[in-house]
């Protein structure tokens, strides 16, 4: 098996993205999403930011490598009565079927980043956006003080090294990264812009529920833990986990709401 795939399809990210909706529907009301758009969302999950973009009136297409979130998301479409919203398997380094220049706009938020050969998951993106569309990206950033990259910097410490010639998916949180790939992709540096923007986790139950649920459910910390377990240090790694969650947490009610940082990357195609 595709081993993105594995890693997306071994946990539960349904269960992840439950705390993740009201940011998906801010961010898709802060690009604009219209009425009669047609929008491509790339790494969807179960339709954190697709569902709310087709509840807005867009013709929406959710890709993602994991037949579980696709299959998560069809349900969710089919619940809420959105017959302009479908999901289907895909991998973004190569968009098979989906033919060139079919949408306006192209969403991924925290998904296609974590595709390998990044350069053409750059070119894909680009391929498949009609001329004077958007792409729209966000991105986690390495060594970010906040959550979710610190998340991956405590969970890549205890798994083992990856493969010769693996790129990591927080390179796509570094500007410089971002303006080479999709120039080589063909759009313009003046066309692409680079912003910092934040993204809430909320939960009505204590922080330490929601470690739980990256321990069980998230792939990358489903591998530490697996790793830690064969290493007798399962334990250390909940309590640097449990600290992280619990010093970053701004709720005062007894519930979590904790921010995180990540690289807003807007690229217009001529």
């Amino acid at each position: 098996m595709n081993p993105n795939k594995a890693l997306w399809e071994k946990g539960d990210f349904t269960r992840i993205a439950a705390t993740m909706r009201e940011s998906g529907a801010e961010l898709v009301d802060s690009i604009g999403v219209e009425q009669g758009m047609t929008v491509l969302d790339l790494g969807c999950g179960d339709g954190t930011t697709a569902l709310p973009a087709a509840e807005r009136g867009a013709e929406v297409l959710g890709v993602d490598i994991a037949a579980n979130l696709v299959a998560a998301g069809n349900r969710r479409a089919e619940a809420a009565g959105l017959t302009n919203l479908r999901f289907q398997e895909g991998d973004a380094s190569g968009l098979v079927g989906i033919e060139d220049e079919s949408f306006d706009l192209v969403v991924s938020v925290f998904g296609a980043m974590f595709a390998p050969r990044p350069y053409d998951v750059a070119r894909e993106m680009v391929r498949v956006l009609k001329p004077g569309g958007r792409i729209v990206m966000g991105n986690w950033i390495p060594g970010d003080p906040t959550l979710v990259a610190q998340i991956l910097k405590i969970s890549a410490a205890y798994t083992p090294p990856p493969p010769e010639g693996f790129v990591s998916p927080v390179t796509w949180g570094v500007e410089d990264h971002v303006r080479d790939r999709f120039g080589a992709a063909g759009i313009p540096d003046g066309n692409i812009a680079c912003d910092r923007a934040t993204w809430v986790f909320r939960s009505a139950g204590p922080s330490s529920s929601l470690v739980d649920l990256f321990r069980d459910y998230y792939g990358p910390t489903m591998n530490a833990f697996d790793a830690a377990a064969k290493d007798g240090v399962e334990e250390q790694l909940h309590a640097e986990l449990a600290f992280l969650f619990e010093e970053q947490n701004r709720s005062r009610n007894g519930g979590t709401e904790i921010p995180a940082t990540f690289l807003k990357v807007t690229a217009l195609k001529n």
